[in-house]
């Protein structure tokens, strides 16, 4: 089976723009971690649940978790934060790690150099295997006659 790692984000680019950020940065909240990988409350609520506990006892086993959070959730969720980048995995225990700032940098150098050259760019050598027709409809109202 193959597994696809991915990452979604829900970045709201105005809560990080300049004014807005020098008031985030006094008093940083997990919560608002785990709101950029999470629109769901529950999954945001629980993500926060396991960074807190690794952050107060520095390094965390899964078999230390208590019971208001199954293990098999609780797992899925050090995991997640692993790949993030947020956690680091050694030897039975989770801590605290940096892993994501560089490549968030480098991420955002890619995008802003991308925005600043004017190279020809051919989709089509890109994305050899998408599927580039037109899609039918699907559905909703039938139109009649010419568009004015």
């Amino acid at each position: 089976m193959r597994q696809i790692y991915s990452v979604n984000m829900s970045i709201k680019y105005w809560e990080f723009e300049d004014a807005p950020f020098k008031e985030k940065i006094k008093d940083p909240k997990v919560s608002e971690i785990a709101k950029l990988f999470f629109d769901n409350e529950t999954e945001a609520y629980r993500f926060s649940l396991i960074l807190v506990r690794v952050k107060q006892r520095g390094k965390l086993k899964l078999k230390d978790i208590s019971d208001d959070i199954p293990t098999a959730t609780a797992k899925r969720y050090l995991d997640y934060a692993v790949k993030l980048g947020l956690l680091k995995h050694e030897n039975t225990y989770y801590e605290l790690t940096d892993r994501y700032t560089q490549p968030f940098k480098n991420i955002t150098q890619y995008i802003k150099t991308w925005m600043s050259q004017n190279n020809e760019e051919d989709l089509s050598t890109e994305f050899v295997n998408a599927n580039t027709e037109k899609q039918t409809k699907r559905g909703g109202r039938r139109r009649s006659g010419f568009r004015n």
